[in-house]
């Protein structure tokens, strides 16, 4: 067995990816009101700022930020991971010998996780977010995918269209 080293840093801002077992499946975005609504009941029962989140059709990657003193991430994922799967129907496993007792093969088992040490890196894994859906090949410019925290911050990452209009000229009062 693995022996999976996580890092906790109470108060600290993280960068999570989490992933369904089925790659190919698009549950994710099928059922994104249900993912929003475990989501959000997780952050009513323990709470923590979402700073960015793009959920693609088979994985999410957010950065997240907990209150100070508070270093668990991992009730809160196991919290919206089994909220989701229980509403969800069981997928079609290839071999039901892979799964444990009580678990319905919607997601992996793990998920990963990055402490963000300061802006440069924070920097890196939001720019990892916002470009999420180019790179896996979903939408061509990132403003597209609806699926994206990056509608709501409204950024814009496109450089604005070409002026043109002259400027107006204002005539002085007499």
């Amino acid at each position: 067995m693995s022996n999976y080293r996580r890092r906790f840093v109470p108060g600290g801002t993280y960068f999570f990816t989490v992933e369904l077992l089925d790659k190919q499946s698009s549950l994710l975005v099928d059922q994104i009101d249900l993912l929003r609504t475990a989501t959000g009941l997780c952050v009513k029962r323990w709470p923590f700022t979402i700073d960015a989140a793009v959920i693609l059709p088979a994985k999410m990657h957010m950065i997240w930020t907990l209150p100070p003193g508070d270093d668990e991430y991992s009730k809160r994922w196991r919290l919206i991971k089994s909220t989701f799967s229980r509403h969800v129907r069981a997928p079609v496993i290839q071999s039901p010998t892979r799964l444990r007792p009580g678990e319905k093969g919607v997601w992996q088992r793990r998920f990963w996780e990055h402490v963000i040490r300061d802006q440069a890196d924070y920097d890196l894994h939001m720019h990892l977010i916002i470009t999420a859906p180019v790179t896996a090949r979903l939408v061509r410019k990132p403003l597209d995918w609806p699926y994206s925290s990056l509608k709501r911050r409204r950024v814009d990452l496109d450089p604005p269209p070409p002026k043109t209009i002259a400027p107006v000229q204002l005539l002085q009062d007499p």
